[in-house]
């Protein structure tokens, strides 16, 4: 039987302590999403911090290319050439940019031991 509990350190100890032999699945889909809203306070936290105006104008208006796939982006729009600007002025949300596509590497990986080593790289 399958049932989906809401994530947290709370639900995952319980889960833990009373049900030993359940095996915790996360999916793909809500673990991108966690790493998305974190990177999203990340990027307001840089914007309100910073007080260069070309800088806080890269911030502002940039996450949708942070979410997005890289494949995914634009080339008519310039896509790949605006996050490249934005990645280049901002290391903490560089990092956060290149964590999240080895994130989203893990589940393409065939073996599960090559997902574990990327995880834990």
């Amino acid at each position: 039987m399958f049932s989906r509990i809401p994530t947290s350190k709370g639900n995952i100890k319980a889960v833990r302590d009373h049900f030993p032999r359940v095996i915790h699945v996360f999916d793909q889909f809500l673990v991108l999403k966690l790493s998305n809203e974190k990177r999203s306070v990340l990027r307001r936290e840089l914007y309100r911090e910073e007080s260069d105006d070309h800088q806080r104008k890269l911030l502002k208006g940039r996450l949708w290319l942070l979410l997005k796939d890289p494949e995914n982006l634009d080339d008519d729009r310039n896509e790949m050439d605006r996050l490249a600007e934005a990645l280049h002025l901002n290391t903490p949300l560089t990092k956060a940019y290149y964590l999240k596509e080895e994130l989203r590497q893990t589940w393409k990986q065939a073996l599960k031991a090559a997902a574990r080593r990327l995880l834990d790289s």
